[in-house]
């Protein structure tokens, strides 16, 4: 957030003697000046849905600059305006989430992170745009946005050109101009004892480089199975058929915030609504009932859904455990599929 504001200031302050109000912002339809003041409106809002824990709607204020207010002392309230939610992200709880609205209604700190970045990457290129000035982010900042709020996006050759091209700011060779977009918080699913947390694109890729993708980890975690789902799913991303409904989700224990397993769809539901579930815990984590408390929840989210009417898993002959867990959760058994694994669908 900080460095992406520094960068933003750095070049429009370039151009602070010129008339931002007659000066329109690259494609947008608002001037420069309205352009500055939407972006530390959105920062601080951001800032206080985060501080605030709001959880139904933004809170009820608006940023209000004095009317004489100059483009330089604009420009210091869009660098105060970052601080702010720079120091909200720092300070907030890892698991907490307030309000945003899209699309499933909340944020964590890393999404309203993202979502502050997004902002002013996107607002000072469509300042720079109209004023005539270079402006090019560090990729790593881009990138970060992009795994983080873009998860259905496939990668582009540089992250800075995709973003552009994935907000309808710019071209990339070989794909369509984009008209309408949204970006993706992630998905989280509450249980008794556990929430359900969508993993990202960039957490995911920590994980198969053996980090912990941003989660405090049980003893003995994240297992084998959690890396491998990892791996999965940066194979969807980088091929662009990653749906962020449909990804890996870690499970939070409530009571502690430590990540003890994760859970899995292996894709999107075929054409007629079926799609595979796996799942895994570490080994300190076995034995209590949270493999079925998680199964259950996200299977019961999966089945009421329009697009999902079968759930398909496989179990190790040998893993009796594994089966009473898909038995507990109302799986049923359907078959052998070798002289190893066996076959077991929920339906709706």
């Amino acid at each position: 957030m900080t460095e992406a504001v520094a960068w933003c200031a750095a070049v429009l302050r370039e151009a602070v003697g010129r008339d931002w109000r007659a000066v329109r912002a690259g494609r947008l339809e608002w001037d420069c000046h309205t352009t500055a003041v939407h972006v530390a409106d959105d920062l601080v809002a951001y800032a206080a849905n985060l501080a605030g824990r709001a959880q139904d709607a933004y809170l009820p204020f608006d940023l209000t600059l004095h009317e004489d207010t100059g483009n330089a002392d604009l420009l210091h309230v869009v660098e105060t305006t970052g601080a702010l939610l720079a120091a909200a992200v720092q300070t907030a709880p890892p698991g907490l989430r307030a309000f945003h609205p899209y699309p499933f209604r909340s944020a964590d700190r890393d999404g309203f992170a993202a979502m502050g970045v997004a902002e002013v990457l996107l607002h000072t290129h469509d300042m720079a745009e109209g004023l005539g000035l270079s402006y090019e982010p560090p990729a790593e900042l881009a990138e970060a946005v992009l795994g983080t709020l873009f998860p259905h996006v496939r990668p582009g050759p540089e992250p800075w050109p995709t973003l552009l091209w994935a907000t309808g700011r710019g071209e990339l060779p070989g794909r369509d101009p984009v008209t309408e977009w949204r970006w993706y918080n992630n998905l989280v699913l509450p249980t008794e004892r556990l929430v359900l947390t969508g993993l990202r694109p960039a957490n995911a890729r920590d994980l198969v480089l053996g980090g912990d993708g941003g989660f405090d980890w049980i003893e003995g975690g994240p297992y084998e199975g959690t890396r491998e789902a990892a791996g999965l799913l940066v194979k969807a991303y980088e091929a662009g058929v990653h749906r962020p409904e449909f990804t890996t989700f870690v499970a939070v224990r409530e009571e502690d915030g430590r990540a003890v397993g994760a859970l899995l769809f292996h894709g999107v539901p075929d054409e007629d609504g079926r799609v595979e579930i796996g799942y895994d815990l570490a080994e300190a984590a076995r034995g209590q009932g949270y493999a079925t408390e998680a199964l259950r929840a996200l299977s019961a989210w999966a089945l009421a859904r329009d697009d999902v009417r079968t759930l398909y898993a496989r179990a190790q002959k040998s893993n009796t455990a594994s089966q009473g867990v898909l038995g507990r959760a109302g799986f049923e058994p359907v078959g052998a599929i070798d002289d190893r694994l066996l076959a077991y669908e929920l339906r709706s």
